[in-house]
């Protein structure tokens, strides 16, 4: 069995066909299908169902199919991490990031690191924190921005890079707008505007609910930062949401007011597989990110 043929099998299994797949191999469709032939043989099964022109996967087919992308990505993997470890200014990195964190900062960490190390390139991709775990766990991300940080797991070890406070949005017109700071007691009459449930900047909402003794008014649950301020600007709620992201793009209408009590706060960190050892790139772009943000929070943002 030849990385050929499992290249080759993938590209029919994608398209379902073999003259689309020879014309985006760039090989003779003779080709395709003699190195599918004998990978047939070389396993005893056949791979497709032929009709007409098309072919379609066979039940051992889907099998195979699962495991060729999983070795074909770890083959990859290994040819990635050798050039790194000849050269380890260059690589891309695949940086995950969590659903419901607004990385004000990232930009800037993401320019600043490549004016240092330009050949390292990144791929973003963003999902909840189990989500970005999966991932790690499978060996398609090594690292990634998330919050809350889990600080006890089997598959991750964890890094914090810094904690920020939640803080209140009002409407600029609101009578409390006004005020240094705000006790949440002051607000059990008001209406929120919040991200949807099981996500842990709700949990954090309605921890701090339950401390201040009241159970809120919650008119609108979403998943988008943006939407929850535009929605406070129009008067629909207000809102809690950690500083960093509150202040990042805030409408003209709203204003940010400092939580008194309870006081509540979220870390917010990285992690990264604990049972492998990062790329020689990722290794330099997190000792990067740790520096960067000791820096960052020694002398203030």
């Amino acid at each position: 069995m030849e990385i050929r043929q499992i290249q080759y099998f993938m590209e029919v299994a994608k398209r379902e066909h073999m003259t689309k797949a020879a014309e985006a191999l760039h090989v003779a469709q003779s080709a395709v299908s003699r190195q599918i032939s004998l990978l047939e043989g070389e396993l005893g099964v056949e791979l497709f169902s032929r009709e007409g022109r098309n072919v379609r996967l066979t039940q051992m087919g889907r099998l195979f199919l699962e495991h060729a992308e999983r070795g074909l990505l770890e083959f990859q993997k290994a040819e990635q991490k050798i050039k790194e470890h000849l050269n380890p200014e260059t690589g891309l990195i695949r940086l995950g990031i969590s659903t419901s964190l607004s990385v004000h900062t990232l930009p800037m960490v993401l320019h600043e690191f490549s004016l240092d190390h330009p050949n390292i390139t990144f791929q973003l991709l963003q999902g909840s924190v189990p989500y970005l775990i999966r991932l790690i766990e499978s060996g398609n991300i090594d690292i990634a921005f998330v919050s809350p940080v889990p600080t006890q797991h089997d598959i991750v070890k964890s890094k914090i890079l810094y904690t920020e406070r939640i803080v209140v949005l009002l409407p600029r017109n609101h009578p409390l707008a006004d005020h240094d700071s705000i006790d949440l007691t002051h607000l059990k009459e008001e209406k929120f505007v919040t991200f949807r449930s099981k996500l842990f900047l709700q949990e954090l909402f309605q921890d701090a609910c339950r401390q201040a003794g009241f159970a809120p008014k919650v008119v609108f649950e979403g998943e988008d930062m943006d939407t929850i301020k535009s929605l406070v600007a129009a008067g629909f709620g207000i809102s809690l949401l950690p500083e960093n992201a509150a202040i990042y793009n805030l409408p003209q209408d709203v204003v940010t007011v400092i939580l008194h009590a309870p006081k509540v706060s979220r870390a917010v960190g990285v992690i990264m597989p604990k049972k492998r050892e990062l790329a020689p790139s990722e290794q330099i772009f997190f000792h990067f990110l740790d520096k960067f943000y000791e820096r960052l929070y020694r002398f203030g943002q």
